[in-house]
């Protein structure tokens, strides 16, 4: 029997990213609060941005923080994948599915290294290598995150009795469309008003903590499911019983007659008799060969 939590260490995975992520960033943020929000060397405007604090003295700190974010995000995809895989959880029933799985996957691969490079090459010694990794983690998370949704749409329409799976499509669905759309405005903010431009940033950052922590309630459905449970070809097989047993009912009530052949004709157009003999019917065995006789 399966016990209530197995399968719980992969929840921990997108859980302990999320937390690592939030503590980076509000431990950013209250050192340069509690320092009297000084004027960084990279620093162009009067609010700071989270490149120009981890470009200095808490530079080891960001650089771990993204690396273990990273990884947790691009695990956590690669993991569901795995799952879905593997029966544990619900199967993506067609190849698009599939598909849409692997691109989101290699979407967050290329999100995650973004991330870890643009806080080795930090803003104040690498200004044009930072903005670059900054594209392309901005990039490949937004490119996952519509992959991902795409791809949970689709499989809950073959599953629309799950109500859960609904709730994980819209609920990325509703963070990852925010996010993107206050990339955009962070995009243009960035060279025209670097006040607005960095309290945009702060805002898209600690919004990604909870587009992380949505895969913790993906893996979560996992719980208790051992490897096989929920196979592809097991959905096949039970909606094949259910046809079945729906045409039977049908068939007991009266409402489904079977459907017999079409007569054949002569070619001088006379009908054959509707008897019921084998000769009267197209594909019955006796069927009337060269001189009529069975």
């Amino acid at each position: 029997m399966p016990r209530p939590h197995q399968h719980w260490a992969y929840v921990a995975i997108p859980l302990f990213g999320a937390l690592m992520w939030f503590s980076t960033l509000l431990a950013m943020l209250i050192t340069w609060l509690a320092s009297g929000r000084p004027r960084y060397v990279s620093q162009d405007g009067s609010i700071a941005y989270i490149s120009d604090v981890g470009a200095d003295i808490l530079k080891p700190l960001f650089v771990i923080g993204c690396i273990i974010t990273g990884l947790s995000f691009f695990l956590s995809l690669t993991i569901e994948r795995w799952l879905r895989h593997s029966g544990r959880l619900v199967p993506t029933m067609r190849r698009r599915e599939r598909v849409f799985s692997c691109l989101a996957i290699i979407s967050s691969l290329f999100g995650a290294a973004g991330l870890i490079l643009l806080s080795g090459f930090d803003t104040k010694r690498y200004v044009t290598l930072h903005r670059v990794f900054l594209l392309v983690f901005i990039l490949g998370v937004g490119f996952s995150a519509i992959f991902t949704v795409v791809e949970y749409r689709w499989i809950s329409h073959d599953f629309v009795e799950m109500r859960h799976l609904k709730i994980a499509y819209v609920a990325k669905g509703a963070i990852a469309g925010i996010l993107i759309l206050l990339a955009i405005a962070f995009a243009v903010a960035l060279y025209s008003a670097n006040d607005v431009g960095a309290v945009l940033e702060w805002t898209i950052a600690f919004g990604f903590t909870f587009y992380i922590l949505t895969f913790a309630y993906d893996l979560r459905m996992a719980k208790g499911v051992h490897r096989g449970e929920l196979t592809r070809e097991r959905f096949l097989a039970e909606k094949r019983q259910e046809g079945d047993a729906t045409a039977m009912r049908e068939m007991n009530a009266g409402i489904g007659e079977p459907q017999f052949p079409t007569p054949v004709h002569h070619q001088n157009g006379n009908r054959q008799p509707e008897d019921g003999h084998a000769n009267g019917y197209m594909g019955a065995q006796g069927i009337t060969q060269g001189n009529g006789t069975a």
